[in-house]
């Protein structure tokens, strides 16, 4: 029987005429509506002609979550008078609900993508959901970039809604071809925001890891709420071990408290959905609670300020969830679900200062996360660069390239990034590229059951309380009652069964420890790591990772990093979640990055030669070359004069003396004189610096090399104005005394160092290449007098100031009050006057 007064009372229903309208006019809409207006109950019924409202079309819903996918389709059910199954049913990963009478099919949008890799007609259906579009997972992006392809190209009569809880909508319009966008009004009561930071100063977060004192702040702030008003809590927390941390701070509080989260037990989920039973209840959630969920009965939000998002360091090969400040948008999300039903509060445990601060809006998950999943699909789509999608944000060009090496690594494009056999068959698993690679290619060495067991164990990481040790976590899923393991089992099941009973290798026996690890690796080659000592490795990425005092790993030879993350303030990673390994292993799952070869490198100051086997950045074997490739040692000692300056050359106060006055006359005039900056210079080695360069060996050979002599060689003779070098600009000008004075070329003008008195009766300046040169004007003891670049005027009007300042301390110079007048000289009055 149909709630038709529930129905009837979600908000959303006052814009469905116009949605129609849309869809009829032009087979796309966005609709905005907030969340608990019913947009993602009432919308889907009505558009399937459930309601009693237009004829039955069939209806797929695309959740970003499998709790919300569950939930919504548990609620839609529930207003038919119906069970799951029925006309309403779901689909997400491992769980399938429905039946031959379903018209409305919530699924997650990863299912929606593997439903249109293998059929992009979407035979049968009518309209296509994208519910949460707002939050920009990339899962999202991706199926509206297809379904527009599928629109455009064959199916033009789908009709596509794209739903969201802000109003931020002019994005999806514009993608969506300038669709119209609906907006329907929420039923909203005023929430007071009370600012609650914490008394003392926290540390940041960094990774996943989020500071002890602020958990414990938030479970102080959800006690002060219970005491200080009425009605359920929701408290928004980044991740599932915060949620089980502030539960643990709860103990003894008057009420219920649940948790709420995407490993939450179903029964769980259902119970917070449902609403109290009687008494209060605190509910700790991520933010699947901010507007995929609807939480009857709270009047308090307590928002710890922190989310969850992807982030990729593509140079170190580690890809995690790391803990961030939640943006504007989510604040303003969370805060608004305590005004629902009633006027409510929010305790927001952060300063009021620091909210300007925040980002406006979360990061669309396309420019932080990795992209190896995307690309394969991209590439199974038939577009291997994503270029033609239609898409918000389109792909780093960085992490586009770093998923390419990955998928041409494990087989699953080829070298013009198009789809192999195997890409496609690793698409269709379900898995990132990378445990779908080791799937397949562990079912090979280790058996079928075993590679599904221990894929399953990475696809979802274990409690931190299974340890960090992937083996011994194995056993522990086994044996495990809690919800991880029941999840785990699942996942077993549905990998198995994906690999079918005909998979290569399912006989094959070895301990579990030797699978475990083999299956690791093939998931991660570039994390195998080989030991260092006291519990530091390095992985064949080249970074460092580190282990725990208490691990019991730490005396392992070789480990398959399973999960690590790199703290800002760190140099290696930290090592979560790791398996035991031998070098065979290694090498097997690996071998991609095996290379054998002549290494000459630049090496603390000197060139080194050896012959070196390495995987990756981990050294194998090491033996000293006695005669290297001249070439390579030729790169060794380039690269030491990059990294330590071109003073490893012997410079001469000449050969100092003529770069300067090259750079100078390449500043001023221009080509045919060479540019000798360091860079142009280290560009140009063959230029200068052969043939000495080329018979050079070592560190000491360099500093043989004569650089004025080398330098010489990049003069223009070929145009003859390389004999025009000491005429443009002249090591030494002769002033009127007789004296040839050297000319300091280091500074913006050509200095010209001088004695006052040797330049009596010099009425013009002294010009370098048209130049005005700047005369330092010296006292008869060599110190500075006057600076001018115009002796014209220094004669006219500094000169006297000078002689009336310096005579009497310089009495035997002459001073003379004119002198344009006297001779210049270098001598004493009395010698002159001997002279």
């Amino acid at each position: 029987m149909i709630r038709t007064e529930a129905l009837d009372r979600l908000p959303v229903r006052t814009a469905v005429p116009a949605l129609r309208r849309a869809l009829d006019d032009r087979g796309v809409a966005v609709l905005c509506a907030p969340p608990g207006t019913g947009k993602t109950t009432l919308v889907p019924l009505v558009l399937a002609g459930l309601t009693g409202e237009g004829p039955v079309r069939r209806v797929v819903v695309a959740e970003p979550r499998r709790i919300a996918a569950r939930a919504a389709a548990r609620r839609m059910a529930w207003l038919l008078g119906e069970q799951p199954g029925g006309r309403i049913g779901f689909t997400v990963r491992g769980e399938r609900v429905v039946g031959r009478d379903t018209v409305v099919e919530v699924v997650t949008t990863g299912v929606l993508l593997q439903r249109l890799q293998r059929d992009q007609e979407l035979a049968g259906v009518d309209v296509v959901i994208i519910d949460e579009c707002h939050e920009r997972h990339l899962d999202a992006d991706t199926v509206a970039a297809f379904l527009l392809d599928v629109r455009e190209a064959i199916r033009p009569d789908l009709r596509l809604v794209a739903a969201s809880a802000t109003t931020d909508a002019e994005g999806w319009a514009r993608l969506l071809g300038d669709a119209p966008v609906i907006e329907a009004e929420g039923v909203s009561y005023p929430v007071e925001v009370l600012w609650a930071p914490p008394a003392r100063p926290v540390k940041p977060p960094h990774g996943m890891r989020v500071d002890p004192a602020l958990l414990t702040h938030v479970a102080a702030t959800v006690r002060r709420a219970l005491g200080e008003r009425e009605g359920d809590v929701l408290c928004f927390l980044p991740g599932v071990g915060e949620i089980g941390r502030v539960a643990g701070q709860l103990t003894g509080v008057d009420a219920e408290v649940l948790q709420v989260h995407g490993r939450a037990p179903a029964a769980v989920q259902d119970a917070v959905l449902a609403g109290s039973s009687g008494g209060r209840r605190v509910v700790l959630a991520t933010s699947v609670a901010e507007s995929s969920l609807t939480v009857p009965g709270v009047r308090v939000v307590v928002d710890s300020g922190l989310a969850r998002e992807p982030r990729t360091d593509h140079a170190r090969g580690l890809s995690a969830l790391t803990t961030v400040r939640a943006s504007q948008a989510a604040g303003r999300q969370r805060a608004g679900r305590a005004g629902r039903e009633a006027p409510g509060a929010v305790y927001r445990c952060w300063d009021q200062a620091e909210d300007g601060r925040l980002a406006r809006f979360p990061s669309p998950e396309i420019k932080v996360a990795d992209l190896a999943a995307f690309a394969l699909q991209a590439a199974c789509w038939g577009d291997p660069d994503a270029s033609s999608l239609a898409l918000l944000d389109p792909p780093p060009a960085g992490a586009m390239g770093a998923a390419r090496e990955v998928l041409e690594a494990i087989g699953a494009v080829d070298g013009g990034g198009r789809v192999t056999e195997r890409g496609v068959r690793m698409s269709r698993l379900g898995l990132h590229p990378r445990l779908a690679r080791a799937l397949l290619d562990g079912a090979r060495e280790a058996g079928a059951r075993r590679a599904a067991e221990v894929v399953a164990l990475l696809s979802e990481e274990p409690p931190r309380e299974y340890g960090d040790d992937l083996a011994a976590a194995l056993r522990t899923a086994r044996r495990g009652q809690d919800g991880y393991a029941a999840r785990w089992k699942q996942e077993v099941r549905r990998l198995s069964s994906s690999l079918g009973s005909g998979s290569p290798g399912t006989g094959k026996g070895g301990s579990d420890d030797a699978a475990v690890g083999l299956v690791a690796a093939l998931a991660f080659p570039e994390r195998v790591a080989r030991a260092r000592g006291d519990g530091a490795f390095l992985m064949a990425s080249g970074t460092g990772a580190e282990l725990r005092d208490s691990s019991r790993l730490r005396s392992a030879p070789w480990l398959a990093v399973a999960v690590a993350d790199r703290p800002s303030h760190a140099a290696s990673a930290r090592v979560r979640l790791a398996a035991v390994i031998d070098e065979s292993t290694a090498l097997l799952a690996s071998g991609h990055l095996r290379v054998r070869g002549e290494e000459v490198r630049w090496v603390d100051g000197e060139v080194v030669a050896r012959a070196v086997d390495r995987l990756g950045a981990v050294e194998l074997a090491v033996r000293p070359l006695k005669q290297p490739d001249p070439e390579l040692v030729r790169g060794a000692l380039v690269e030491g004069l990059r990294r330590e300056g071109l003073g490893l050359l012997r410079w001469t106060r000449d050969s100092e003396q003529l770069r300067l006055r090259l750079a100078f006359l390449h500043r001023v005039l221009g080509s045919p004189w060479p540019d000798v900056s360091d860079g142009a210079l280290l560009a140009e080695t063959g230029a200068w610096l052969e043939p000495e360069l080329s018979r050079a060996r070592r560190r000491a050979d360099l500093g043989r090399i004569d650089a004025g002599q080398a330098l010489r060689r990049l003069l223009p003779w070929a145009t003859g104005e390389a004999a025009r070098l000491d005429e443009l600009a002249p090591e030494r000008i002769e002033v009127p005394s007789g004296s040839r004075i050297r000319v300091e070329y280091g500074g913006e003008q050509p200095v010209l160092a001088v004695k006052l008195q040797e330049l009596f009766g010099l009425a013009e300046t002294p010009r370098v290449a048209g130049v005005p040169v700047l005369v330092h004007l010296l006292s008869p003891a060599g110190r500075p007098a006057a600076v001018t670049a115009d002796l014209a005027s220094f004669w006219r009007d500094g000169y006297k100031a000078v002689r009336a300042e310096l005579r009497g301390r310089y009495p035997k110079h002459p001073w003379p009050e004119d002198p344009a007048t006297v001779p210049a000289t270098r001598f004493t009055s009395a010698r002159l006057k001997r002279s």
